[in-house]
């Protein structure tokens, strides 16, 4: 028999059942599938929900935002590391005096090496000359430079006096009244108050002075005994092909700043010898050991520091006599010709090659900067610019 149900049949006997896949749909959780999703994540926390997309390509890294971002951001950082240089600027510049001194120390540790001492030795050697030195200079010399100190400011109203008898020098006083107001400025002592403070600012410019100064010998010495594994510490960070020349290189540099340092300590010695011997022979020998030290200490001071020691004793030696006074203007003005253009050039022929003009921009720019200590490490400075400049740039601007 042919089954002659339909369609109809089928609704009559079921009428559920061809709605029963669309009711099921119909009637399931429509967040069944998120839930399902979701705690297959939480079971599994490798593996992510397709329903999150694939990821986007990164930030443009050469956009404006970017490199607006990362341009303050260099900004900030370098202001930063600014102000922290700014702060600790003293210590650097301890630093910097300190290992320009051991630098300057170094040929007299190697020229004991030369006779036979290891390093060890000879840095102890040297070590210990430095250390008698600074102690007889402090046990001997410093005594008698404070006693002529104070000669010289006890007599220096009675000089003023002798300057108002001078007829040129009455006529000025008579019109402008400049000795009796320097005479009462001097004893006064308004100079020390603005100079330093007051008494308490003394005491206290005095203490900062010493604790530097200790602080440089400890640096020095350190810096001295140390130098070698520094240099090579210093090399190391060079590419291994360019070691070499850069050791060499970083070798003649610090040959030529030690040259420099011990050149310019001889000079200094000839010129407060020179004043020594001549104060005692013009009559001024009371004063001799503190303006020969006054002369010796300035005369390390690149193009100015002669002048200044000249005229300081130039300016006593007019003070206690005439004659006197003309013969220091002589002497100096010979010795200075002297020391120019034949002790300097002989000291400092192996140490500094740099030509007139460069000196005199380099101290001038050191002295600017960095006040004394600028201008006595602007010369070794500009010295170790040129020679770079000679080894390095040209030859490659020559090959190209």
């Amino acid at each position: 028999m042919s089954d002659t149900s339909g369609p109809g049949d089928d609704a009559t006997r079921d009428p559920d059942a061809g709605r029963s896949d669309v009711n099921l749909e119909q009637t399931e959780d429509p967040d069944r599938g998120e839930r399902d999703d979701s705690a297959a994540y939480l079971h599994h926390p490798d593996q992510h929900p397709d329903e999150l997309g694939e990821p986007g390509p990164p930030l443009n890294n050469r956009s404006p935002f970017m490199w607006g971002l990362l341009g303050g951001i260099g900004a900030l950082v370098a202001l930063w590391i600014g102000l922290m240089v700014t702060r600790i600027s003293g210590v650097i510049l301890l630093v910097v005096v300190a290992l320009f001194l051991a630098v300057g120390l170094n040929p007299a540790v190697e020229f004991l090496i030369r006779r036979g001492l290891k390093r060890p030795w000879a840095v102890l050697c040297v070590i210990l000359g430095v250390l008698l030195v600074f102690a007889g200079f402090l046990t001997i010399l410093v005594p008698i430079i404070s006693h002529q100190v104070t000669q010289i400011g006890d007599n220096l109203p009675a000089w003023f006096d002798k300057l108002q008898r001078n007829q040129q020098i009455r006529h000025l006083d008579d019109k402008y009244d400049i000795t009796s107001k320097v005479e009462d400025y001097v004893k006064s002592g308004a100079w020390a108050q603005k100079a330093f403070g007051g008494a308490v600012g003394v005491r206290l410019a005095i203490l900062g002075a010493l604790l530097n100064a200790f602080v440089v010998v400890v640096l020095t010495l350190y810096f001295l005994a140390s130098l070698p594994s520094m240099k090579q510490a210093a090399y190391s960070l060079a590419p291994a092909t360019r070691r070499e020349r850069v050791s060499l290189l970083g070798d003649r540099i610090l040959r030529n700043i030690g040259g420099y340092v011990s050149g310019a300590f001889v000079v200094a010695m000839c010129a407060g010898i020179s004043t020594l011997i001549f104060l005692f022979i013009v009559g001024l020998g009371s004063y001799a050991v503190a303006l020969a030290m006054v002369v010796a200490i300035l005369d390390v001071i690149p193009m100015i520091g002669a002048t200044i020691g000249a005229v300081i004793v130039c300016a006593i030696a007019f003070a206690t006599d005439l004659k006197t006074g003309i013969v220091a203007v002589i002497f100096y003005i010979a010795y200075q010709q002297v020391e120019n253009y034949v002790i300097y050039p002989k000291v400092m022929a192996r140490s500094v090659e740099i030509p007139g003009a460069l000196t005199v921009i380099a101290a001038l720019v050191g002295g600017t900067l960095l006040g004394v200590v600028g201008a006595l490490l602007a010369i070794p400075t500009a010295a170790s610019i040129l020679l770079l400049v000679r080894e390095v740039f040209l030859p490659r601007q020559e090959a190209r």
